[in-house]
């Protein structure tokens, strides 16, 4: 059954304890506002306090003013004065956090409002006016992946729509292979021709850009580690050809995310890179190595004739972010596994 992450939901210690200021507060104006009204001398009737009122009453002598009740004044000043100079570098002490704190809080809530959101339609968590909008349904309860109905369609008019179980990829790792803003523009514009819609405003989907957002702060907190994703690669070994089918044929070979598998490499979402594409891209391996490592700059040069991961334009506007091409697999396989991976493409 999937439970909520921890987050603070309940008030800070700064919120209590101004909650509890502005409550005693009130409780003593309160108290001497009744006192007040209720006060009443006995012995004295009705329309004397235009007598005996403070004004017209004899007050203390000079002895006694500048006295004992000057003291008075001068010890709660006094009191007062320590009060600011103890009170002020405490609150001083707390400043350099303050700001790390609020993030920290900001950041616990925003991922709870993603965890709603990745949820189900059906889940029986409560919404809290957030909304469950069934990313979980595809991707698993916890990021792990799962599968999808999709209908393939065919230009060909003579070959019917058909329903296949679309792979989807995990989650759980995506931010091991693309940056927070691939992420975030993926979401919005979905992926075509696959199950991934576009949930994004901009791209005409449902979710405003807050709740794109809650939904990435929330992916941040369920990623793998780096050795925790690289230990599960292990059982793959140093083989490039499973190593390239667990990591790249969902978009480097047509058919692959639903089980129909045609040319290996082949091209799909991803180019063709077979008939020897890549040594031409890349005449030395090296260079090819660090490009499935560790990727390219947004709109930088790659190989012989590469341009980095492409974005979407809005309304003829210049791209300014990355539209989630060719991910980076440093984070998540060694660099022998990598190496692997490029000797058998450049194989094909």
């Amino acid at each position: 059954m999937t439970t909520a992450p921890a987050v603070l939901v309940a008030l800070t210690a700064q919120q209590r304890i101004g909650g509890l200021v502005v409550a005693l507060v009130l409780l003593g104006l309160a108290g001497y506002s009744i006192y007040h009204l209720r006060r009443q001398l006995p012995g004295i009737p009705p329309g004397a306090e235009i007598e005996l009122a403070p004004n017209r009453r004899p007050f203390f002598d000079d002895d006694i003013m500048e006295g004992p009740r000057l003291e008075r004044a001068q010890w709660g000043a006094l009191g007062c004065l320590v009060v600011i100079a103890i009170g002020l570098p405490l609150y001083w002490f707390n400043e350099p956090t303050r700001q790390q704190h609020a993030t920290f809080g900001f950041d616990k809530r925003a991922a709870y409002r993603g965890f709603l959101l990745f949820q189900p339609a059906d889940s029986p968590i409560p919404t809290h006016n957030v909304g469950h909008f069934g990313c979980a349904t595809c991707h698993g309860s916890a990021g792990q992946g799962g599968a999808a109905k999709f209908t393939i369609t065919s230009t060909n008019p003579n070959t019917p729509p058909r329903t296949v179980s679309w792979k989807a990829p995990p989650l759980n790792t995506v931010l091991l292979r693309y940056t927070p803003e691939a992420v975030t523009t993926i979401i919005t514009y979905g992926r075509a021709n696959t199950p991934m819609p576009a949930w994004g405003v901009a791209g005409g989907g449902a979710m405003n850009d807050q709740q794109i957002q809650d939904l990435v702060t929330y992916l941040k907190t369920i990623q793998l580690r780096s050795d925790e994703a690289r230990n599960q690669a292990l059982q793959e070994g140093l083989d490039g050809a499973k190593l390239f089918d667990a990591n790249c044929s969902r978009c480097h070979t047509l058919g692959w995310s639903y089980g129909e598998s045609s040319v290996v490499g082949g091209g799909a979402y991803g180019p063709n890179i077979t008939a020897g594409a890549e040594v031409r891209q890349f005449p030395d391996a090296k260079d090819q190595i660090d490009f499935i490592a560790n990727g390219v700059a947004f709109g930088k040069p790659y190989g012989t004739r590469g341009i980095g991961v492409t974005c979407i334009a809005v309304q003829n506007n210049p791209c300014t972010s990355p539209g989630g091409g060719m991910p980076f697999f440093g984070g998540m396989l060694s660099q022998e596994q990598i190496a692997a991976i490029v000797s058998y493409e450049r194989g094909l």
